[in-house]
């Protein structure tokens, strides 16, 4: 499952960061890597941003860079 298919106010575990490039790059320097945790704070209602808490700082992702981001629960 993918960050976008993920619950509000649920943590997970990140398994996979996919694609390649900048975006990927960017996604692991703010510290998305694997056997991370992370907490699902918030989904924008029309769907297009997902608030997450990380390493004690929150990040919104645009759906996007969302959809690259493999989770598992926690």
């Amino acid at each position: 499952m993918t960050l976008l298919d993920a619950q509000v106010n649920t943590h997970y575990v990140v398994r996979k960061v996919a694609g390649s490039g900048n975006m990927r790059r960017r996604l692991l320097d703010m510290g998305f890597t694997p056997n991370c945790g992370i907490y699902v704070s918030a989904v924008a209602p029309t769907g297009g941003t997902v608030l997450v808490r990380l390493r004690g700082f929150s990040v919104a992702l645009r759906e996007n860079a969302a959809s690259l981001i493999s989770v598992a629960g926690a």
